[in-house]
């Protein structure tokens, strides 16, 4: 006789899911392709409630999977942040869904719209649920430092966007801190449309250290493109070189850029579990 908590529920409505990480920066994945309730879920609302690490699976934020409208892309996402807020893309989140998508057989080559533009990634290697990727970032956009004045001091930045914004700060060491430093960053009215902040230390000219207070969640142990901001804004201000590699809590992961072309980033994605959460 099976046990009573192995019988499905009566009248609850559920929306299956996979959860992934990639470096610590962990998405829970909906296939709304598979997920018909997902489809009329109010998604922002869905979101915060599954991020949610002690009521909720936990997560950085929500990737919402469906088919790419125009069939130009193996397949479409809207990342929804823990908040509830909408970004425009995740590199770690992206790196997730390619997970997800070469473990159901999709392939090795993929083709990922966003909301920064289709993003390629190139399967490297693959060892169960563990995968390597390298991605195509796209172009970056980098503008000239310039300085805030916050309560704690003034501090000094660059501007970058790879498809989302960023705002770059090198330090010596990191700030005891500097999670209340990057939310008070946040709030600058500068920042009309929000903006993640990277803390940097220059290890070597092949190396960095790196700190990321993300727009929608908070502290998180990695960023994709956070990583590329920051490798970038290293490259750009001659304190390091292509190939970089940037540590960050979470783990490593490979940046390169050769100048006045697209940004490369390489590094692992894990798909964690699968399940479904009761709506």
């Amino acid at each position: 006789m099976p046990l009573p908590f192995t019988k499905p529920l009566a009248d609850t409505k559920s929306i299956a899911f996979t959860k992934a990480s990639a470096c610590g920066n962990d998405f829970v994945i909906i296939d709304m392709t598979n997920t018909l309730a997902a489809a009329a879920a109010d998604m922002p609302m869905l979101t915060r409630r599954i991020c949610d690490r002690h009521d909720g699976v936990g997560a950085d934020g929500v990737e919402w999977l469906s088919a790419s409208k125009n069939n130009d892309a193996d397949a479409a996402i809207r990342l929804i942040n823990a908040d509830g807020s909408d970004a425009e893309i995740s590199g770690n989140g992206t790196r997730c869904v390619a997970a997800y998508l070469a473990a159901n057989g999709s392939g090795g080559s993929l083709r990922i719209s966003t909301g920064a533009g289709i993003k390629h990634c190139e399967l490297i290697s693959r060892s169960g649920n563990s995968f390597e990727f390298e991605m195509d970032m796209g172009s970056p956009q980098v503008a000239p430092p310039f300085a805030l004045k916050l309560s704690a001091g003034e501090v000094t930045g660059t501007p970058v966007s790879m498809g989302n914004p960023h705002y770059v700060i090198f330090v010596d060491q990191f700030p005891a801190s500097w999670q209340i430093l990057g939310a008070d960053i946040q709030r600058q009215p500068v920042f009309t449309e929000g903006v993640n902040v990277e803390f940097v230390r220059v290890i070597s000219q092949t190396e960095i250290e790196v700190r990321f207070f993300e727009r929608g969640a908070g502290e998180t142990k990695s960023s994709g493109t956070g990583s590329c901001a920051s490798a970038v804004a290293a490259i750009s201000a001659g304190r390091a070189q292509s190939p970089l590699t940037v540590h960050a809590e979470g783990g490593a992961q490979t940046v390169r850029w050769p100048r006045d072309n697209n940004v490369f980033l390489r590094g692992p994605a894990q798909l964690v579990c699968k399940g479904e959460f009761f709506v």
